[in-house]
């Protein structure tokens, strides 16, 4: 059985239609938040599913040294190639969630340099002001 539980509860990145810069900004995040806590998880499954297999693997060895009947060498092995091939899509998993954070941090500096100033004006005004697109018009 594994050690692995699953979470419920956890930083989801939930969206809306709220696109003000402070709500954009919190979105960002927290989907880099979510992600590096994925990755974290996706990192331990990696480690835990790559020994599995290297346990499974000398598992064949000593079934194969009692001599028991060559199928269950098979199975086990067959076991173990499985847990490998696993163990590298989950390496492949854990990269993509890394690349994906790192990406939501950088949308998020980008996104700040873009319109924390004129939040910033927005914000200190008493008086409402038009929303974004009312002089393109």
């Amino acid at each position: 059985m594994s050690d692995l539980t699953p979470r419920t509860g956890g930083a989801a990145a939930r969206t809306d239609a709220d696109n003000r810069y402070k709500a954009v900004q919190h979105k960002l995040k927290m989907l880099g938040n979510a992600l590096d806590l994925a990755g974290g998880e996706l990192e331990v499954l990696f480690r835990s599913m790559r020994a599995n297999a290297t346990r499974t693997e000398g598992l064949a060895v000593d079934i194969a040294n009692a001599e028991l009947d060559a199928k269950f060498v098979e199975m086990t092995n067959q076991v173990s190639l499985a847990l490998g091939g696993a163990a590298v899509e989950v390496k492949k998993l854990y990269e993509s969630a890394e690349e994906v954070s790192g990406l939501a941090q950088e949308a998020r500096r980008t996104h700040a340099r873009l319109y924390e100033g004129l939040d910033t004006v927005r914000s200190g005004r008493r008086e409402r002001t038009p929303k974004p697109g009312f002089f393109t018009g």
